[in-house]
């Protein structure tokens, strides 16, 4: 098959969506498909690292988002529209769908392309984090067109199918991610990583993602003043001087990424997560693929990911006392850590990236297959 992936942020950009579209890219290469990536440009200063891809990408003209210089969108143009016609798909993915993506669903409309989108970020609880809920209702409206206009959705989770069934989306099937089961490992546990982080022999709780206002680091507060503790932070982004200020103990290494990104996972003795918006979680799923045994809220991708009593904790929600009280439950009981840690590892197993890869190239086939004329929401293009 041939494919065009449109996304909203691709590398050099580090996030969900962008790490999601190159392993969907890199697996339909890997299975003889031909995919094409249509991406926002990188900034100026960045586009000397983007690299070399085994598929063509095209580069669409980007802007800086407001209040968030480090995430720029797409600014639909003839070039996409120029791409896809060139590229000729026979399926059109649209990952994370908004600015790009619009114009994605309403150019292959026009053109009868069959149309798969992928539902990954919660754009409405960024909104609301970034004091920016006026819009919300507006931006609901927008996200259910785009979809509707798709043949089929996929969501990451059991949460974010219920959300989009629920804001009156249609077609909607549930689509998970992969984890690099190779990379993300036990074995890759370090003395050396521990001695480093942890001089006096803390135990290490460790945070991975980006540092931003819906991911709800000020929860961590409490973790980071409790004794024998120190509070990692893997990550970067707009909310890392807030994050600094909320977390004076803690310490913050910064993008991480690759095998040393493994060995720190690894070594860890917790990991933790606060951010109750997630449409997956990423990073509790390469937690548990390291072993390690995981604290998150009971809210979005986490409630699908941790099996409390088994793997790890779920606690309420914006409840900081919750995530420091179940955290040093843990500290607490090395027994404990090590039986959830392996189940961790052991729940992830089957969860590779091809895996999951073969599994939307059968939602592709699905839609070629099943796919009759019927009315569709138009999206202006």
């Amino acid at each position: 098959m041939r494919i065009a992936l449109i996304t909203e942020s691709f590398p050099p950009d580090v996030n969900g969506v962008a790490n999601s579209v190159v392993r969907v890219a890199e697996h339909l290469v890997a299975r003889g498909h031909q995919p094409m990536v249509i991406a926002p440009a990188p900034s100026s200063s960045a586009r000397g690292v983007t690299g070399a891809r085994p598929y063509p990408v095209i580069r669409i003209p980007s802007v800086p988002l407001p209040r968030y210089r480090g995430f720029r969108f797409g600014m639909p143009s003839a070039r996409l529209t120029d791409a896809l016609v060139s590229h000729a798909p026979d399926v059109v993915h649209l990952a994370s769908p908004f600015f790009l993506g619009a114009r994605g669903v309403a150019v292959a409309n026009q053109r009868n392309l069959p149309t798969v989108a992928v539902y990954q970020t919660d754009i409405a609880a960024f909104l609301r984090n970034y004091r920016l809920a006026w819009g919300e209702d507006i931006t609901w409206h927008w996200i259910r067109t785009i979809h509707n206009g798709a043949d089929r959705t996929l969501a990451p989770s059991s949460t974010s199918v219920t959300d989009l069934v629920a804001q009156g989306i249609h077609r909607v099937h549930r689509w998970g991610r992969g984890v690099d089961t190779a990379r993300f490992q036990p074995s890759k546990r370090s003395a050396a990583v521990r001695r480093a982080l942890a001089p006096n022999g803390e135990m290490l709780i460790g945070y991975v993602g980006r540092l931003a206002a819906e991911k709800r680091l000020d929860l961590l507060a409490p973790v980071s003043r409790m004794p024998g503790v120190r509070l990692v932070v893997v990550g970067d982004g707009p909310g890392r001087k807030d994050a600094e200020k909320h977390l004076p103990d803690a310490i913050f290494v910064g993008q991480r990424g690759g095998d040393q990104l493994a060995r720190i996972y690894a070594s860890l003795d917790v990991f933790v997560h606060a951010g109750p918006h997630e449409t997956f979680c990423q990073s509790v799923q390469e937690a548990m693929a390291s072993g390690v045994p995981v604290v998150a809220p009971a809210a979005g991708g986490p409630v699908d990911l941790v099996r409390p009593g088994l793997t790890g904790t779920l606690v309420p929600p914006g409840d900081g006392v919750a995530i420091a009280s179940a955290v040093a439950a843990l500290v607490a009981d090395p027994e404990l850590r090590e039986r959830y840690g392996l189940a961790a590892r052991d729940s992830v197993a089957g969860r590779t990236w091809a895996a999951i890869g073969d599994e939307l190239v059968g939602h592709y086939s699905e839609v070629l297959r099943g796919r009759a004329t019927r009315p569709r929401l138009a999206v202006a293009a």
